[in-house]
């Protein structure tokens, strides 16, 4: 009797330890992630704490290309496929699925005083109160240049208040005398060419706040792009090689020392601290001048939490951890990334680097900030903007390859944003 006892109390406390440890880890949470550099691995290492804190929740982070969070997540958001959070650029555009996470974060007014100017860009329109999650990154666009190959050329790099003409001419200047691939090369997206468009004095928006992509600023820079693929400033094999509002960067070739002047933005900088290093001396340089500004485009990647998931609790949770001062103050440090946490961006981040380029790189894009545009940000925050940004890169990538002439390309530009848009709208 009494080993009958025993026995049935061995099989007890195993089947309940069992059952215990599998409750444990209960809770899964999916991350759509995708990597400029190395904050995947950065993330990992937080996400592991988490668990070692939460051990009834693990979670996955599962990493995807960058194509796929512009072209697949999109869809799979809109066919009630989405995960529990994920990594995303387009933060207007993809408002509608984000949940609010104010009834499953603990302090709603610390999200509120350090990420205050950059809720609103994740809202839709009309809701001054959701939040959905925090910047990963606060970006800024603007350009990079192969210092060493001006040195190599004897070409003086233009200083302040140099235009996009100067460095046009400069960087072909610099390709011809070394026999360099490529002189000049920009990222292959809309936005990208937004903030040069604003220098030239394009305003984006009517005085009601209507959508108003093509006016002369746009026209002016347009122009420039078209005549720059035409010349051999820039390679029509890049930006011909895809079609549609395909996004293409040049950072391969950039990082090989096959281009001169790369026009891309912030981001790069960890990633070209590991490709490049001290290979040659990459340089961030101030964003080239029209007659309006010298500006570049705000952005950056938001980590949202979406309206998919079965578990809004335990998100919350993560969301807290995630977004606390300590753990964001590694995060920023190790990836050097442009701190979007007010209160760390005022204290400083120490960043994990010795490397004097990246160091001045970082310096660079954070002291453009101050003067980035009023346009450039109302754009940024507004939930259309994506629309815009297709239809600029699209048409204009017809017109450089023969495919429409520019006017064309404006007309069908303006097309594209109004049918778009009520799309949209009708759509709900």
């Amino acid at each position: 009797m009494t080993s009958r006892l025993t026995k049935t109390l061995v099989l007890g406390t195993a089947a309940f330890a069992l059952m215990a440890g599998t409750a444990l880890a209960e809770t899964e949470l999916r991350i759509t992630w995708y990597n400029d550099g190395n904050e995947g691995e950065v993330m990992r290492d937080l996400l592991d704490r988490f668990e070692e804190a939460n051990p009834d929740i693990t979670v996955v982070l599962d990493t995807v290309p960058y194509k796929a969070i512009l072209e697949s997540l999109p869809v799979q958001l809109a066919a009630g496929e989405g995960t529990d959070l994920a990594r995303v650029t387009d933060l207007g555009g993809l408002a509608q699925y984000y949940l609010d996470l104010t009834p499953y974060i603990s302090d709603p007014d610390y999200w509120e005083t350090n990420f205050g100017p950059f809720l609103n860009w994740k809202r839709e329109p009309g809701n001054d109160s959701a939040i959905a999650g925090f910047m990963t990154q606060l970006t800024v666009t603007g350009p990079y240049v192969n210092k060493t190959l001006f040195e190599q050329a004897g070409v003086e790099m233009p200083g302040d208040g140099a235009t996009w003409d100067d460095w046009a001419a400069a960087s072909k200047q610099v390709a011809e005398a070394l026999d360099i691939a490529y002189p000049m090369a920009w990222d292959r997206s809309g936005h990208r060419v937004s903030g040069p468009a604003i220098s030239m004095g394009a305003g984006m928006f009517t005085d009601e706040g209507e959508p108003a992509l093509v006016d002369d600023g746009l026209k002016m820079m347009a122009q420039k792009l078209y005549d720059w693929h035409q010349d051999g400033t820039m390679p029509k094999e890049l930006w011909g090689s895809v079609s549609g509002n395909q996004y293409l960067g040049a950072n391969e070739e950039f990082a090989n020392a096959q281009v001169v002047m790369y026009m891309s933005g912030s981001w790069q900088i960890p990633q070209f601290a590991e490709t490049i290093g001290d290979a040659f001396d990459w340089w961030a340089v101030p964003a080239p001048c029209g007659p309006a500004a010298c500006t570049g485009m705000p952005g950056g990647a938001a980590l949202v939490a979406l309206k998919d998931t079965e578990h809004p609790e335990e998100v919350g949770k993560l969301m807290d951890y995630l977004s606390s001062a300590e753990a964001l103050a590694e995060f920023y440090g190790r990836t050097l990334f442009i701190p979007g946490h007010l209160g760390l961006a005022e204290g400083g981040i120490d960043f994990a680097t010795d490397d004097p380029r990246a160091n001045h790189a970082l310096s660079t894009f954070a002291a453009a900030v101050p003067g980035i545009s009023p346009t450039a940000f109302d754009l940024q925050g507004y939930v259309n903007n994506r629309v815009m940004f297709n239809a600029l890169i699209s048409r204009l990538g017809e017109a450089i390859v023969g495919e429409l002439t520019l006017d064309e390309a404006y007309e069908r530009m303006e097309q594209d944003v109004a049918q778009q848009i009520a799309e949209k709208e009708r759509d709900g």
